[in-house]
């Protein structure tokens, strides 16, 4: 059996019981542990997440008990449950987010977890899978389609993920005091979140949403032998729930598109089992 899950923005600060929110995913977790052999968890797990050079040698684990940095202690037990999921066999795989870019080994080498940077392509129960976050994937001719006023927005956008990703700038903020810089990550996190509670965007349609054209526009290469045809594209960010069949007659193959929605106001994954994924709540 294997689970996906995104978007649980732990430790948002729009959140009325962040600690409640936590236990919640490690309830789920708990749950998984019973069948799992795979979890992916598909970014944006924490709302804001930076492993600074100051707390890299304070982490400890003593009698099975965590004892965590002080900006991370809110999270002991999910480290716990991650700890225990892979102690017993279980692979989890945690795909970086736009809110969960910093982390530089602490998370993987205290967990045991797998950190993906890079979206992937891989055999998952049978099933070509192509799997990522969703963030600054878009088709290559996305821009060309869009008013001017929309081609500036964006490219903001992809220059300030750039700079996010840079190692200078991600050294540099790795110096600051953890207080520092998690009063700065949470409050730019948390106006992110009220900023989409207030005006919501909800499914574009098929012909306009990024994600989707992406992977028709990649399926439309497979046929031409340029890449490779997936089963399924997995994708979190969007905070919709989305599972889309795409039809290819060419090869005669089908491909869906799954949008995992998010754990923090609609509380979905997915599962899949005997080659087949279904969307929960």
């Amino acid at each position: 059996m294997t689970y996906f899950l995104s978007d649980a923005h732990l430790g948002s600060r729009v959140i009325n019981d962040p600690q409640a929110h936590i236990e919640r995913l490690v309830g789920l977790l708990k749950q998984m542990a019973n069948d799992a052999d795979k979890i992916y968890l598909l970014g944006d797990i924490f709302d804001f997440w930076y492993e600074y050079l100051f707390e890299r040698h304070q982490w400890r684990r003593k009698d099975g008990t965590w004892l965590l940095p002080r900006s991370k202690r809110q999270f002991t037990s999910l480290i716990s449950a991650l700890h225990d999921l892979t102690q017993t066999g279980v692979e989890v795989h945690f795909f970086i987010g736009n809110h969960d870019i910093w982390t530089f080994g602490d998370l993987e080498r205290n967990t045991g977890i797998t950190v993906h940077r890079h979206p992937e392509s891989l055999i998952i129960e049978g099933k070509k899978v192509f799997l990522a976050h969703g963030d600054g994937i878009v088709p290559s001719d996305y821009f060309q389609s869009l008013p001017k006023v929309w081609q500036k927005k964006i490219r903001r956008f992809m220059r300030l993920r750039a700079f996010f990703h840079n190692p200078v700038p991600q050294f540099l903020f790795r110096l600051l005091p953890p207080m520092i810089g998690d009063a700065f990550g949470y409050e730019w996190a948390r106006r992110s979140r009220l900023k989409e509670i207030q005006k919501p965007c909800p499914y574009k349609g098929e012909n306009k949403e990024e994600l989707v054209l992406y992977a028709k526009e990649q399926e439309a290469m497979a046929v031409k032998g340029r890449t490779c045809h997936h089963d399924y594209y997995i994708f979190g960010h969007r905070h919709i729930l989305l599972n889309l069949p795409m039809s290819n007659a060419e090869q005669q193959a089908t491909s869906s598109v799954i949008i995992l929605g998010d754990f923090f106001q609609q509380f979905t994954y997915a599962q899949m089992t005997n080659t087949k994924l279904t969307l929960l709540t």
